[in-house]
């Protein structure tokens, strides 16, 4: 888990990424809900990235969107940055919004999975709600203010 960035200059959530299937052949990509942050719409904020720049067009629809997830959840986790929050082993679930096939293999995935990620464990949500940075909680977060 990790803070991103997605809409500049202020607009901050926590982006999940984890694998599962045979090998981790299925990437899957969510945001952590925040009472005061709006859900991060994951492939409308690859979109805003211009990913087809990097990846093409050649995928068909949402292809290079889903290459550009990828690419932040599994760079985020191979290059760790303060606020990284990362879990050997953790239940968890998904509230999918959508689910992408990939014509070929990204970063050793065939498929993608985003949406909306809860882990099972009331305390490590908490943490995982804790990485967001400190100048973007409120008070209904629930989260203790630093200044």
């Amino acid at each position: 888990m990790l803070p991103l960035l997605h809409t500049w200059p202020d607009r901050y959530g926590i982006l999940t990424y984890t694998t599962m299937g045979a090998f981790g052949d299925t990437a899957v990509i969510g945001y952590i809900p925040i009472v005061s942050i709006p859900d991060m719409p994951l492939m409308d904020i690859a979109t805003r990235h211009q990913p087809t720049r990097v990846y093409g067009s050649a995928g068909g629809p949402g292809y290079a969107e889903a290459c550009w997830l990828i690419c932040v959840g599994w760079s985020g986790r191979l290059i760790r940055k303060p606020g990284t929050f990362e879990l050997e082993h953790a239940d968890w679930t998904l509230e999918r919004d959508s689910t992408k096939n990939l014509f070929k293999s990204a970063y050793g995935h065939d498929r993608l999975h985003v949406g909306r990620f809860t882990l099972t464990d009331p305390d490590l949500m908490a943490q995982a709600r804790a990485a967001l940075p400190a100048h973007c909680r409120s008070d209904s977060d629930g989260l203790a203010l630093t200044g």
